[in-house]
């Protein structure tokens, strides 16, 4: 992922003191009708805004605020206050107008205490307004940046979940290989083949997308089914498409373990498997329901598979809560209904 920069980027200051400029030398180029002394005043006060502003932001608040040291941080403001005041009236009496508070409509001097209270109201005014600006920007781009990172921490885990699906799978395959070849069967080259054709698609077809086309999610289970009955002569399994999935997405090798769980936990030991896998629309949800019989036995002491825990994160991570997942026992029949929201190409 490409590194986000959370730091603003310097043009926005500048469109942000042009603009506040700007509007501040036609209000009072129009309230004293004199433009020209409106200009260089507000050049005066914005010379002094400006570092008054970034000593805030860049200084004081970092040093003091951050650390919780309130009173360091309040005296520090007054003294910065103070210096303020001393350098935009003396600069205002030598180089503008020895009328230093013309807004007042009399003449004031120095240090008078409404001239004071005035220039610290104004400038925690526009201490406030530039920090509102600056603090506004850096929580937007903090909120893009940690939404990238919580997308592609997202990615990572779906990719890891993905990833524990493959070797899995072909694991699985390679032993049914292994224990066809023990038996110098004929089926080994049609194993093999089918092998090659599941690998395609894991390496090439799906690589890191997110959703593929349902269709080759299709044949990519029929391959599996394929291998399976080609070991296991016991195996009758239906895959039915009740509605139209020409168009439909999904995300890669979802059905996979609950199809592979099936063949593990199915009636194989009892004689005969027999499974039905449906696929349909309902609710304008994609519905995939898988029906196996199954054989009732104590539990093995064996690596817990991946199965149907891997699917429900997957699903969490993908869907948030908008799916559905459920599991349940009919006679002898174990049934997992699963319903996710349509994802069509079109």
């Amino acid at each position: 992922m490409k590194k986000k920069n959370s730091k603003i980027k310097p043009i926005n200051y500048v469109w942000f003191w042009l603009i506040w400029f700007f509007l501040n030398f036609l209000r009072w180029g129009a309230y004293f009708n004199d433009y020209k002394y409106s200009f260089k005043s507000n050049l005066l006060e914005y010379a002094i805004h400006i570092p008054f502003v970034y000593f805030n932001i860049f200084i004081l608040v970092p040093l003091f605020v951050l650390k919780s040291k309130y009173i360091k941080y309040t005296l520090s403001l007054l003294v910065s206050l103070a210096v303020v005041y001393l350098l935009k009236t003396g600069l205002t009496y030598y180089i503008i107008s020895e009328n230093i508070w013309p807004e007042a409509n009399r003449d004031y001097r120095p240090f008078e205490i409404n001239h004071i209270v005035a220039v610290t109201i104004g400038e925690i005014y526009v201490l406030a307004i530039a920090s509102s600006f600056y603090y506004l920007l850096t929580w937007l781009r903090e909120r893009d940046r940690n939404k990238a990172i919580m997308e592609n921490q997202i990615k990572i885990k779906l990719k890891y979940l993905k990833n524990q699906i493959q070797p899995h799978f072909f694991f699985n395959t390679l032993n049914n290989l292994y224990a066809l070849s023990l038996e110098s069967s004929n089926k080994v080259p049609d194993v093999i083949i089918k092998l090659s054709n599941l690998m395609e698609y894991v390496l090439y077809d799906i690589d890191d997308t997110k959703f593929v086309p349902l269709i080759k999610e299709i044949d990519y289970i029929q391959n599996y089914i394929e291998i399976e009955k080609l070991r296991f002569q016991n195996v009758e399994v239906a895959i039915n498409l009740e509605s139209n999935i020409d168009n439909i997405k999904v995300p890669p090798l979802l059905f996979i373990t609950l199809i592979e769980n099936a063949f593990k936990h199915g009636g194989l030991n009892n004689g005969k498997l027999k499974m039905k896998i449906n696929f349909r629309i309902v609710n304008s949800k994609l519905e995939f329901e898988i029906i196996n019989n199954f054989v009732i036995s104590p539990p093995l002491k064996s690596k817990k598979g991946i199965g149907l825990s891997n699917t429900k994160k997957r699903l969490k991570l993908i869907y948030k809560n908008d799916f559905s997942i459920k599991q349940m026992i009919k006679f002898n029949f174990f049934i997992i209904k699963m319903q996710i929201p349509l994802y069509n190409e079109d």
